[in-house]
């Protein structure tokens, strides 16, 4: 219990000092944003500071701070440092930079911002692989809450309905302008989820209070315990909680309906540290349920998840809680596919006013995205490929972020320290994961190396990648900076 309580207080410390640390280093000014100087009223739109972090938080608050946390915590209660140390250092940190770097790059999707920062060479393979990644993200977020929605009525069978049906809002937020649905809906949505989660908070507290065993790790519990080694496995798991590179795909969204630069603080790294102490809840419910029910470790995270809403919180309140998860992931989905054809609109140059422009670019993802779905429902393991190949890739686009915000601050003369740091560090969890990693350890394709090579191999291309990074940008400081 002390340890989870030490974290949660680690986390808003975080925000109160290393937070304003650097917002120092950015330096946010007057200057006009993108929403006022590019307003077109369907994407770059002024909208209530209120109400953009809040949609921030529903954009990047995905499935990761639940279904992976609850995963995660597997690794054992070390989650409960490795999320807030990573989460203020890193995540938050990454999710400022991207945010900001859109500000000042007339409200610039990711792949635009790695064009400027890391090059075109760069820039080809990436557009590439944020637009995969996007496509495997929007599958997941379709998946996963049509099956909490249908272990809700498990006697009707509406799992294929649930999947139309959060299709068909998906396709709609995705046309519509920012403000007329995601600006509408999300606030209903917010409140919640923010209401299950504090339901669980409280459960836990009055539980773990009465058997404060709950929350330590008990002989059954360290008995299943996760046996893959926790760097890299459990940074690329939990993801979403820790860093994510998706967020950095859902920051230009805000990017361009922000008032002022100001607001940048709370609304990007304020909100990953919120998704921080979510996931620091799930975490915490996780080890709760394990630890009483120790044969969950070897089932399925949503069936996990709803057996942690029963049983703390009982018949409707634990309902409403798991609406508040699928309301997560729902609210990941809709914004990773709007990102999607701004992304490919922004790279191919179609003015996304026409409502026919934004149908034009929309069509081809919708026909992807139902293959995906038919292929990850064929059976169990095709679900846990799709699962394994968006938690790495998103811990890719984490990496290649950190390293454009390095170059980035390095051509102004600024602290580059504080990217290329967990820059470097993401990029060796992830490139020693893809090469350890292989189907006969549980995962997907990779090299299936020795994991002491893999992490030798790993550091040498994050050194690379760091000095390559910096050099770019004491060239771009000579040239007049980054344009």
């Amino acid at each position: 219990m002390l340890l989870f309580l030490f974290g949660l207080v680690l986390l808003v410390a975080g925000y109160m000092t290393y937070g304003r640390f650097v917002e120092k280093v950015i330096g946010p000014d007057d200057r006009e944003t993108p929403a006022r100087s590019r307003a077109d009223g369907v994407d770059f739109v002024v909208l209530p500071h209120w109400k953009n972090m809040l949609i921030q938080l529903l954009n990047i608050a995905g499935v990761g701070p639940v279904i992976g946390v609850i995963l995660g915590i597997k690794f054992g209660s070390v989650a409960f440092l490795l999320i807030p140390v990573g989460n203020v250092i890193a995540g938050a940190t990454h999710d400022f930079l991207s945010g900001m770097m859109s500000i000042r790059h007339g409200g610039a999707n990711l792949p635009e911002l790695i064009r400027k920062t890391l090059g075109g060479t760069y820039y080809r393979f990436f557009s590439v692989f944020v637009i995969l990644l996007l496509l495997l993200v929007v599958a997941v977020f379709i998946n996963i809450p049509a099956q909490l929605i249908d272990q809700l009525v498990p006697s009707c069978g509406i799992f294929w309905l649930a999947v139309a049906a959060i299709f068909l809002y998906y396709i709609a937020a995705t046309m519509f302008p920012v403000d007329k649905i995601i600006g509408m809906v999300y606030p209903l949505f917010g409140a919640l989820l923010l209401l299950g989660t504090l339901m669980i908070f409280v459960a836990l507290l009055w539980n773990g209070n009465s058997n404060p065993a709950l929350l330590l790790e008990t002989p059954e519990f360290k008995a299943n315990m996760e046996t893959a080694p926790v760097i890299p496995v459990l940074f690329v798991t939990i993801a979403c909680g820790i860093i994510s590179g998706f967020h950095a795909t859902q920051s230009p969204i805000i990017a361009r309906t922000m008032a002022s630069e100001h607001q940048g603080r709370s609304s990007f790294y304020g909100m990953m540290i919120v998704e921080g102490v979510i996931a620091m809840v799930w975490a915490a419910a996780g080890l709760a349920i394990y630890n009483l029910f120790p044969e969950l470790m070897k089932g399925n995270a949503t069936v996990t998840l709803r057996q942690i809403t029963t049983h703390f919180l009982g018949g409707w309140m634990g309902v409403v809680t798991v609406i508040g998860v699928i309301v997560l992931a729902i609210t990941s989905g809709d914004t990773a596919m709007r990102s999607m054809r701004l992304s490919l609109a922004e790279m191919f140059k179609l003015d996304q006013r026409p409502f026919r422009n934004r149908l034009l670019v929309c069509l081809p993802l919708i026909v992807i995205i139902c293959g995906l779905l038919a292929w990850s429902n064929r059976s169990a393991a095709s679900f846990n490929h799709l699962w394994n190949y968006f938690a790495w890739g998103n811990q890719v686009l984490a990496a290649s972020t950190l390293m454009a915000a390095t170059t980035w601050l390095v051509a102004q003369k600024k602290l580059g320290v504080i990217a290329v740091i967990p820059g470097m560090f993401m990029t060796f969890i992830v490139v020693s994961y893809i090469l350890w990693v292989s189907p006969e350890k549980g995962g997907p394709v990779g090299g299936g190396l020795d994991l002491h090579l893999a992490y030798w191999l790993a550091l040498a291309v994050a050194v690379i990648f760091a000095c390559w990074a910096w050099r770019r940008g004491l060239r771009a400081r000579k040239q007049g900076g980054i344009r």
